[in-house]
């Protein structure tokens, strides 16, 4: 069953903005250190690449009905990659929390991604679904 769906859409300008007005500081409050390692291998795509986990994270917020409140904070929502490549979300502390709330008992939650970019927007969707335990 689905239990929410979220979707962002992020200017890529905007993220270049905060890049060189905040710089490190921007980076480390935002976005956790695999994702800060992946963005700065990508010289020519970088804040391409930070806007799209930016929107990610928006697109989960969103799809957990919390926003960025009751403990939910951006550096909790990390993206990863499966072994097949296929992105998907690590969190950790108030978001982790939020997604427990939301499964039913006998449950687990699978959250499916899909990022993409085009000069200047990067997009993100977020569905949470729940499976039985089998």
């Amino acid at each position: 069953m689905i239990l929410g769906i979220g979707s962002d859409l992020c200017s890529i300008e905007r993220i270049q903005a905060s890049l060189d007005r905040f710089g490190e500081r921007f980076v480390r409050r935002c976005f956790t250190p695999q994702e800060r390692a992946r963005a700065e291998r990508r010289t020519l795509t970088r804040a391409a690449t930070y806007a799209k986990r930016f929107a990610a994270k928006e697109a989960f917020s969103k799809a957990v009905g919390t926003g960025f409140r009751h403990g939910v904070f951006l550096r909790d929502i990390g993206v990863v990659n499966l072994p097949s490549g296929a992105p998907t979300l690590a969190l950790a502390g108030g978001a982790q929390e939020a997604l427990d709330a939301l499964v039913p008992e006998g449950h687990a939650a699978t959250v499916h991604l899909t990022m993409t970019d085009d000069q200047p927007w990067a997009q993100a969707f977020v569905v949470i679904e729940a499976r039985p335990c089998r």
